[in-house]
């Protein structure tokens, strides 16, 4: 075996900045994993995030720690047990995913059981801003159809309320971040339900969420920050209706594909989302996409430019990667 595992560090401007209710961002700092074999190159992007305990250090370093599993032959199943769920497993199975794919001639969708990929919608996302500065950005992309607002805030009824009114065409979406109170909650839901939004994402925080067992709701509510992987679904239910499933929280796309599968059979709808990132983090969650009821992988559309090769995204129309990007 003469495998090799090399780490970089990259940072990607955000178009304008990027907000939610923990705070802002500029760019989207991100860490590829990349493994040659015998002249072949498999590569993985993740993005670690500090609301996990997670920073660029620390995942750098644990992929770091890999490298002799690596040069011995590490399979995605084997690294399941070796590491645990998070961004640096994330980068290193979807380097494996890439790998083997170029290895066997064989589009990475198709070793997943895949046989056509299709083009999806995803949502593009509005990030938390005052009442009118969010109702401007939602005019201006016309050519979404599904648009996810970032809330959160003091003022999120007047915000909903403003967005409808900009965008009376547009299937909304809402992503609260753990901003909401329990004593607001319903409050919300309500304006939420009235605005037309179809799901909200994480209302409470996670450590929180129980007080959605008593909640009488208008709008379906779907877990974020509350799932990582298949050990969460039990707690999750009676609480949510649907997941959010992103590969930097499972550990990757073997995990996010196993998840997919555990929590339609426990009757959960599912999102497959991202952090904010390169077209390289995107293709692969794009597989596990495939069969989802939302889709929210509008990461490169958020910065102010991609990777060469980079998906070829049609207004919201989001397409199968070229092999020379990944897969």
């Amino acid at each position: 075996m003469n495998r090799s595992l090399s780490i970089r560090r990259e940072s990607w401007p955000i178009a304008g900045g990027f907000s939610i209710s923990r705070g802002t961002k500029q760019a989207a700092e991100v860490v590829v994993a990349e493994i040659v074999d015998a002249g072949r190159r498999g590569r993985g992007e993740c993005v670690p995030y500090g609301r996990y305990g997670e920073t660029v250090e620390g995942v750098t370093a644990a992929l770091e720690g890999m490298g002799d599993l690596v040069a011995a032959g590490l399979t995605r199943a084997r690294l399941q047990s070796a590491m645990a769920p998070g961004a640096a497993r994330n980068a290193l199975d979807c380097a494996l995913w890439d790998l083997e794919a170029k290895q066997r001639s064989l589009p990475a969708a198709r070793l997943a059981g895949v046989e056509t990929m299709r083009p999806l919608v995803t949502a593009y996302t509005i990030s938390l801003g005052a009442a009118a500065q969010m109702a401007e950005a939602a005019r201006g992309r016309a050519g979404h159809r599904l648009l996810k607002l970032k809330l959160g805030a003091d003022g999120d009824e007047e915000r909903l309320a403003a967005v409808r009114r900009a965008r009376p065409d547009a299937r909304l979406i809402v992503d609260a971040n753990e901003g909401w109170r329990p004593d607001r909650l319903e409050r919300l839901l309500a304006a939420a339900a009235e605005a037309g939004v179809e799901l909200i994402e994480q209302p409470l925080s996670s450590g929180g969420d129980e007080a959605l067992e008593r909640i009488e709701r208008a709008c379906p509510v779907c877990a974020d920050e509350s799932l990582h992987h298949r050990g969460d679904l039990a707690r999750l239910a009676g609480r949510y209706d649907a997941v959010n499933v992103k590969l930097d929280k499972a550990g990757g796309l073997t995990e996010a594909l196993a998840l997919i599968e555990e929590a339609r059979a426990a009757g959960f709808k599912v999102m497959v989302g991202s952090m904010v990132a390169t077209s390289l983090a995107i293709a692969p969650a794009l597989i596990a996409a495939q069969t989802a009821d939302w889709v929210d992988l509008d990461g490169p559309l958020l910065l102010e430019r991609d990777r060469e090769e980079g998906l070829a995204y049609d207004g919201d129309v989001v397409p199968p990667p070229s092999s020379k990007l990944w897969g």
